[in-house]
């Protein structure tokens, strides 16, 4: 953290702890919205996003960066593909939590750094140092075990990991910031979104209004709790390396599966306890040899052998990589 004040530092990590304890938190949430669907609850989320987040681009006045998207027709592609993909990682999620699978949900965001490392190697022909593939093979082992243990494929935490591993990859094309990138995307997820709470108003089907005043303010809310995190994550980003950032990550799924198992009391048989080691291990392979690698490149600069502003690739972790990239989940 060389280079920031230490009042700057204390608040990024406050900023830090706050993003990622929210995002682990979140779990609690959803379940208020009953008897709102998962789907309903997705389209007031889309919703209720884009008018919290142009509140606050309002009240920034940061617009210029929207003349600039509209008038480059391919990084417009790619911000609708981003919107479409955490569609469906948000989805997935909020059907997850109020259907029983915390759990399994949790495991989703601990893999998303294996799955984001395989994708480079696939798509982007990256190089992998041996820890990384021993990372990477443990974490496929895991994902064996616990198919076995749940007599399936863990398809809820396979979704949410490819999903928000495929977001991860679309925007880092795109190269937008955290909250513009949030506005952009739900400004496409906006008409869709409304769309169906019309229809489904139309049918006698909407929960909005019909629930009494506090289930509308909730489901208002789940645009704050969208968007917050997210603001408090930017806060954070620019105050702290990334390399901490990936290491103040595993809170959200660390919080996730505790709820799972504590307040939702979701059942965990040995099977299933020992495919979650094994994830574990694969994720203690990547940050050691994420901060050994910091560390090398911490005397190489000390030593004069690199440029103090070159650090390598692998020096921040998988999942800051691609938790900075997030727009939450």
């Amino acid at each position: 953290m060389t280079g920031k004040p230490e009042g700057e530092q204390r608040l990024g990590l406050l900023n830090g702890f706050a993003a990622y304890g929210m995002w682990g938190l979140v779990p609690l949430f959803w379940p208020l919205l009953k008897p709102s669907g998962a789907v309903e609850i997705l389209a007031h989320r889309m919703v209720w996003s884009l008018l919290f987040v142009a509140a606050a681009l309002l009240l920034i006045r940061r617009w210029a960066w929207l003349g600039e998207l509209l008038r480059q027709p391919r990084r417009l592609a790619l911000v609708t593909v981003a919107a479409a993909v955490i569609t469906v990682n948000w989805g997935v999620y909020i059907w997850a939590v109020n259907s029983g699978h915390v759990v399994e949900a949790s495991l989703g965001y601990f893999i998303n750094p294996l799955v984001t490392i395989a994708m480079g190697v696939l798509l982007l022909k990256e190089r992998l140092r041996p820890v990384q593939w021993a990372a990477v093979g443990v974490g496929a082992s895991a994902v064996l075990v616990l198919t076995i243990g749940y007599g399936r494929p863990p398809w809820i935490s396979l979704c949410l990991a490819f999903s928000f591993a495929t977001y991860g990859l679309v925007k880092k094309k795109v190269n937008l910031g955290g909250v513009e990138s949030l506005a952009a995307e739900s400004a496409i997820q906006f008409l869709p979104a409304l769309g169906y709470l019309m229809w489904l108003s139309a049918r006698g089907d909407s929960t909005f209004g019909t629930e009494g005043t506090g289930h509308a303010l909730l489901l208002a809310a789940s645009g704050i709790v969208t968007a917050l995190p997210l603001v408090c994550f930017g806060a954070s980003a620019i105050r702290v390396p990334l390399s901490t950032l990936g290491l103040l990550q595993y809170m959200t799924p660390v919080f996730q599966f505790l709820l799972g198992i504590l307040y939702f009391k979701e059942a965990m048989p040995p099977e299933r306890w020992a495919g979650f080691a094994l994830v574990w291990l694969a994720l203690a392979l990547l940050t050691w040899n994420a901060l050994r690698t910091a560390r090398r490149a911490a005397r190489a600069v000390a030593r004069g052998t690199a440029a103090p502003g070159r650090v390598p690739a692998d020096t921040v972790s998988p999942a800051a990589e691609a938790d900075a990239l997030r727009a939450r989940r």
